[in-house]
């Protein structure tokens, strides 16, 4: 052990002493300081170091901790330190050779051992300080959710926010101090749970059920699910454009003239670690395009105010669209900074952008697509069809 880095990050369970493996221990014997929060520090009495609580909020112990450097430091972390934990929160300060890691096992390891979930099978997410609406994509009858929340009156209120969603059939098994001599398992309909001893540390495991909307996994989701005020890129044309936009896991999308912020909003459902910046120049459809990527679970939606191209984002997206806002400017600022293999789709519906998009067409290349759609309306006794406003699409890789 005597080559350890300066930090070592332990995975502290709620059986504490009982749980440590001889390298966590061995560890311990030769660290000078050891870091973590109040609760991990309780779990191992008998330290024979210098211990200190890690502060609140989280992200204030990082400079404490890296200051440290050149004395055996440890930190302790809950259960998997990497697995919607403290981990790389930490490391990504420090280079490979500096730290080394012992994990426990984690909260939704023991929750899907204690239910006889399949983990690979069960949606994991760690909601301390995110929005419960980020359960919202994934509420669908038949599925599985595990989530950690901060604290019991956060059980509560997850318990109501899925009743407000219609939801409230919802079986939650609550899982408390998983682990751990004080560990206990209840289960109550979300709309019924009326619990006021729940302890910390919590998971709960959610069976959605009830009469709530399930959202439809395919792009060109119903026009219903964003608030709008007909500023909307409609249904059938969303599910095309995001069809050309052609979204990959990571990437980033800047939404220009982002309206209701249902294509920026639809890419950030495509993955997770998808990014998107949406350029509204309106406050008040601003406004609503946050609020609509909030109700839908992918509030890291990030609305820049202004109009394009006098407001551009820094830095190189994969992909652009353009719902508004078109002009020859746009395209040449627009062109002049796309790196190579970055996606442009334009949407027009005038007679002048339509030219436009032509004449960059006839220049770059790509693909244009006039889209032509009728819904069927009554006419008399009988029924008959009303033309949308055609929409002419071009799409092109730089």
């Amino acid at each position: 052990m005597a080559d350890l880095p300066w930090l070592t990050i332990i995975g502290v369970g709620e059986d504490g002493v009982d749980g440590l493996s001889a390298a966590t221990r061995a560890a311990l014997e030769q660290a000078e300081l050891v870091m973590g929060a109040t609760r991990h520090l309780a779990l191992l009495p008998g330290l024979r170091c210098e211990a200190r609580a890690w502060p609140v909020p989280f992200a204030e112990g990082v400079p404490l901790l890296l200051a440290e450097r050149g004395r055996r430091v440890v930190l302790l972390a809950s259960g998997d330190p990497f697995w919607f934990g403290a981990g790389t929160s930490i490391t990504r300060h420090l280079a490979r050779e500096e730290w080394i890691a012992y994990p426990a096992p984690s909260s939704f390891a023991l929750a899907a051992a204690r239910l006889g979930w399949a983990l690979q099978d069960t949606t994991c997410l760690g909601l301390h300080a995110a929005p419960f609406s980020q359960v919202r994509p994934r509420l669908a009858p038949g599925q599985h959710l595990l989530v950690t929340v901060r604290d019991g009156a956060a059980v509560s209120a997850l318990a109501d926010y899925l009743a407000g969603e219609g939801f409230g059939a919802s079986m939650l098994h609550v899982l408390e101090a998983l682990g751990g001599p004080r560990e206990r398992v209840r289960s109550v309909r979300a709309d019924a749970l009326a619990w006021d001893d729940i302890a910390h540390p919590v998971c709960v495991g959610i069976e959605p059920a009830g009469e709530g909307a399930v959202l439809p996994l395919a792009s060109g989701r119903p026009d219903g699910w964003f608030g709008s005020d007909g500023q909307l890129t409609k249904q059938p044309v969303r599910a095309l454009t995001l069809s050309a936009l052609a979204p990959r896991a990571g990437e980033l999308l800047w939404d220009i003239g982002a309206g209701s912020g249902s294509i920026g909003i639809e890419w950030l459902l495509a993955h997770p670690a998808n990014r998107a910046i949406a350029i509204e120049a309106d406050p008040v459809r601003a406004e609503r395009a946050r609020a609509n990527a909030a109700r839908l679970g992918v509030d890291r939606l990030t609305v820049l105010p202004g109009r394009a191209p006098a407001v551009l984002p820094e830095g190189v997206p994969d992909a652009v669209f353009i719902g508004g806002g078109l002009s020859q400017a746009l395209l040449e600022a627009l062109w002049a900074r796309l790196a190579a293999g970055a996606r442009l789709v334009a949407n027009a519906v005038t007679l002048e952008s339509e030219a436009l998009l032509a004449l960059w067409h006839g220049i770059e290349g790509g693909s244009l697509l006039r889209i032509e759609l009728a819904d069927a309306v009554p006419l008399g006794t009988r029924q008959g069809w009303r033309s949308r406003y055609p929409v002419v699409q071009w799409s092109v890789t730089r």
